[in-house]
Order: structure tokens, then sequence, then C-alpha cells
């Protein structure tokens, strides 16, 4: 199981008792959902530079795929520091944990780096064969343990001052941003001068480019099907009535006993519809893009992270019938979670579109019915979402139906999404037509124009 995926399953099982939620849900349920973002988007950070590591390894002997099987065992541990996390928030030891697992696995990364160039004949052929391959030896191991240094120093601030930690800790995860950041400013201030020890270039693969389309879709398709696929056992474990309980309470009724779970059963389906119809719009977007840019690729590490969060949201809509006093916390946890999921898609395409020659193919170029049908189906979600979280403000009372609605409405809307945008676009096309035509500057009657016109010699 990729890294990332791993990070889904601690927060997807939150379980939260009555007590709890009527105490502190805000502060509860804010707790997990930040350091669960905050530790899936690190990992992911990890396994990007995992992945680009191998780019400078062309070849892989008995003892690079060990180093590799060491690397994967450390992180099979970072699930467990992170339930300590989000179960003792005020304890340092979570926090100690796993800032030891991230050294570990930079420092395994390094021994790779150092293996590989110590036998040259394991690189990548255009770095074995560069006459500076000391200094790309140097400059990789700086990038590999950049992150492992600065969660060395969260680990020691983690035994008196934890709070810093997390601050170090986020730094992590925009640590490739503000290095590019600062390589431009730097060029900028320096005016694009060429030092003579800088005027060939030490190694040319970026280990903090952007990654490919196909890695990039790849990656994001199982961060959802590892989503469907909690959805599927959750409602398999939780939901299946106990033989004992169809006797004695529902007098060997199977039909009434499973009446009884309606509630889970549609949380069930829309949350998974909600998960299906995410897919659906990830993946239309991306068959327009030609190429995914930074930006991109961490505004989708952001979706995929609040989509990380929808079994969570079924876990809490699926509690309606059980704890209906705390259903309105309850809706509005899982419409923010949808929002977000949602809205940095969007933003994906905003980002694309801005350096469109570069990202998108040639045929959905300067926009078009492609634009607008893309446009709204992205807005669908955020909009509805953030419609019924403003209902259940004004609704309260409504909160589980204006939610059910929501979830209900949106799969139909994405099938009428098509015949809508087609009917809008026609519209304003004949409002355009009908306009009341005015002559263009320059363009007069006729006559007048003759006028103007200089006597043939």
């Amino acid at each position: 199981m990729p890294k990332p995926f791993m990070k889904i399953l601690p927060v997807t099982h939150t379980e939260i008792s009555p007590e709890q939620f009527d105490k502190s849900i805000q502060k509860l349920l804010a707790t997990r959902i930040a350091v669960y973002l905050m530790t899936f988007l690190i990992v992911t950070v990890a396994w990007a530079a995992h992945t680009r590591l191998f780019q400078v390894v062309g070849k892989i002997d008995d003892t690079l795929a060990l180093l590799n099987l060491a690397c994967m065992m450390t992180i099979t541990l970072l699930p467990y520091t992170f339930s300590l996390m989000v179960t003792f928030p005020d304890v340092p030891l979570g926090i100690f944990l796993f800032c030891v697992c991230v050294i570990a696995i930079g420092s395994v990364q390094a021994l790779i780096v150092g293996y590989a160039f110590h036998f040259p004949h394991l690189l990548n052929p255009q770095i074995q064969c560069s006459p500076h391959r000391a200094q790309s030896r140097r400059h990789i191991l700086r990038l590999v343990l950049r992150g492992p240094a600065l969660c060395f120093v969260a680990a020691v601030f983690s035994l008196f001052f934890f709070p810093l930690s997390y601050v170090l800790m986020v730094t992590v995860i925009f640590l490739p941003h503000i290095s590019k950041a600062t390589t431009w400013c730097k060029d900028k201030l320096m005016g694009h001068r060429e030092s003579p020890a800088h005027s060939v270039e030490p190694f040319s693969i970026d280990l903090h480019a952007p990654l490919s389309k196909e890695r990039v879709e790849a990656f994001s398709d199982g961060v959802y099907a590892i989503v469907a696929t909690l959805l599927i056992l959750d409602i398999c474990e939780d939901n299946v009535p106990d033989p004992k309980d169809v006797q004695e309470k529902f007098s060997g009724s199977l039909v009434a006993a499973l009446g009884a779970y309606g509630p889970q059963f549609l949380a069930y389906f829309g949350s998974f519809a909600t998960v299906g119809l995410l897919w659906f719009a990830h993946h239309s977007l991306f068959l327009h893009v030609r190429k995914a840019t930074q930006t991109m690729g961490l505004l989708n590490v952001l979706s995929l992270a609040f989509v990380g969060g929808l079994p969570l949201a079924y876990q809490q809509t699926s509690a309606f019938a059980r704890q209906p006093r705390d259903e309105l916390e309850r809706v509005r946890v899982s419409c923010a979670i949808i929002f977000f999921a949602s809205i940095f898609q969007f933003a994906i395409w905003t980002a694309a579109l801005l350096r469109q020659t570069e990202t998108l193919q040639p045929a959905v170029r300067f926009g078009g019915q492609e634009h607008a049908f893309m446009f709204a189906k992205l807005a669908l979600y955020p909009c509805a979402s953030l419609l019924a979280f403003a209902a259940t403000c004004l609704l309260s009372r409504f909160s589980t139906a204006i939610f059910h609605l929501m979830q209900i409405a949106v799969p139909f809307a994405f099938l009428l999404l098509r015949l809508l945008v087609r009917l809008t676009l026609a519209g304003l096309q004949v409002l355009w037509d009908l306009r009341p035509e005015h002559p263009q500057p320059g363009q007069g009657e006729p006559e007048a124009q003759s006028q103007l016109l200089p006597a043939p010699c």
C-alpha cells in the first residue's frame, strides 16, 4: 500500500461518544483533522521525493532492494505514530516518534544515494556519464536530508516545547515550494548571470520538479480506490444485524432488522456517490491536462487529503439515527469536508487555465463549450455543500433532510449538467444575436464613406 493511503485509516475510525460530542466536538474533530492533514501532506512529500529518487537510480541490485524494504518497513509505523498524536495531542511522545520515523526514512534514502553513487553502474546513464558526479551526489543528499533535518529539530523541541514542533513539521510540507521560490528570487537578484562555478549544470534531474501527469493520476486513483474500499468495509462491518438481535427484537424478520439500518445505508450510498462523482470530475479534468505543474500537484494533494476524510464524513452522517441531537454539528463537519475536497479540484482547473498553453491539450485551449462545462462540473459540489452549510445555519431543525437532499440532488444534477450548460450557452447565443447592431468604429454609411474618399487621379 503506498505511503499516504495508510494515513486515511486512523482518521476514518474516529469513534466519538455522545459525551465527547457534547463537550468539545469542535476541538476534538479540529485537532484530529488538522493532525491528519499535516501528516498526510508530510508523507505525500516523502513519497514524491522517494519517487523522484529512483529517477536517479537506473538499476536495482539486492542491497538497494533491501534498503528500499527497510524504508517501507519504517513507513508502516507511521499510522501508529499518527494514532498516538491524535489520541494524545498534549503528549509529545507521538510527535517525537513520528519525527524519528521521518528521520529514519530520510537516512535510508541517503544510504540508497550513497550506495548508488559508490557503484556508478547503478545510476541513471545521464548522471553516470556526467563529469560532475560528485557535485550531483552532494546536491541530491542535500535535497534528501533537508526534510529529515527539520524533523530532527522538531523532535528535539517536542521534548520541551512541542507547539514549535508542529510549526517545523508544517514547514516540511512547503519546503519544496520555499526552495523553488528562493531559487527564483536569487536568479532575479543575480540577473540570471552565471558564475564560472555554475556554468555547467551538475544535476539536471530536479527532485522537486512536478511529477508527471501519469504519476499524479495513478496516485489520485489509488487514493479514491482506498477511500471507496473503506466505505464498503464500514458498511459491511458495522451494519450486518446480529442473528440474536434479529430473533429477539424483530421476531426473526431480517427485513425489519435491515429497515432499522436505513439511515446508515442512506449515508453509505450518499457518501459513495460523492466519492465516485469527485473521482469522475477529477478524471474529466485530467483528460484535458497535458502537463501538471507544481502548483497543480500541490492543489491535487490538498484535495486528496480532504477526500481521505470522506469516510469520517460517512461515519458522522450514519450516526444521525443513534444521536439525533448532534446531527447539526455532524452535518456541518461533513459539508466542510466535501467543500474543501471539491474546491481544490476547482482550483486545479483554474491553475491550469492560467498557463493553458503549457498545461492543457490543444483541443481545449482558449475557451469554448468544454471550458464552460468543466467549470460547471467542478463548481457543482462546492456550491451544493456551501449552500447546504448555509441552509443548516438558517434551518437547523431540518439539517439532516437538507444534507440528504444535497446528496440525492447532486448526482441528478451531474446527469443534467451537460444539457443545462448547452441550453444556457444557446440562450446566451440567442441574446447575443438579438442585440441591436451598432456600426463599428470607422464604418459609416457607404455614401458618407464615399464622400471622404479622395478623388481618383
